[in-house]
């Protein structure tokens, strides 16, 4: 393939190990070039509006904005760009949601170098990129109609605050790694408990780990 038909990938991760580590794996291909790398969700898009590229590999636990709405305001700007979610988080946590946001695909971080090779080549030609257990995930959310569903009543934010609540963390603490008043938090657990029909903390921590949403 020449150079200049290479895959522009554009590597999004707030980790400098991660990003190159990422860059050394593509720079032993012929096929796939990096475009640019960012580490933080504003920055991400900005270098978006300025670079031409085909792929981003695009980290969720961003420090300054969730991966999902990221991916939601890239896609808005530039929906011919494939993005592939690559994230430290099981499958059932946020692959769905990704997709459905309009992912091209979702890895999780442990995956082989080949495999991510190939998840980069298939959503470059306009493919869907699923491994085998997100494929059973979704084959399981076609049916799931009892308890289990209920989180997937959230929004993004509120899921997001679902499990960083069920992690351990405070309401303020949630505020501060989201960069949010305390007040926004509050209300996003009072939504999450009303939407799931839970009364406390400890029966909110109980579902998320009864239906792994959290380590």
């Amino acid at each position: 393939m020449t150079e200049h038909a290479a895959i522009q990938l554009l590597i999004v991760d707030d980790h400098p190990v991660v990003r190159e580590g990422i860059k050394s794996i593509v720079a032993a291909t012929n096929d796939i070039a990096v475009a640019g790398e960012s580490a933080s969700g504003l920055d991400a898009i900005r270098l978006s509006r300025q670079l031409d590229y085909k792929v981003m590999l695009l980290d969720i636990a961003l420090s300054d904005k969730n991966g999902i709405e990221v991916l939601k305001q890239i896609k808005s700007e530039k929906p011919d760009v494939q993005v592939l979610m690559f994230s430290i988080h099981k499958e059932e946590q946020y692959a769905i949601r990704s997709l459905k946001a309009g992912a091209a695909g979702y890895l999780n971080k442990q995956c082989a170098t080949d495999e991510l090779l190939q998840a980069i080549r298939q959503v470059a030609n306009g493919l869907k990129y699923i491994t085998p257990q997100l494929a059973q995930e979704l084959a399981n959310n076609l049916n799931q109609e009892h308890e289990d569903a209920l989180h997937k009543t959230l929004s993004d934010r509120e899921f997001q605050t679902l499990t960083m609540i069920a992690s351990g963390k405070s309401v303020s603490d949630i505020a501060k790694d989201l960069s949010l008043s305390v007040k926004t938090i509050s209300e996003y657990r009072s939504r999450i408990l009303l939407k799931m029909k839970l009364r406390h903390n400890a029966e909110l921590t109980h579902y998320a780990i009864k239906n792994q949403l959290v380590e």
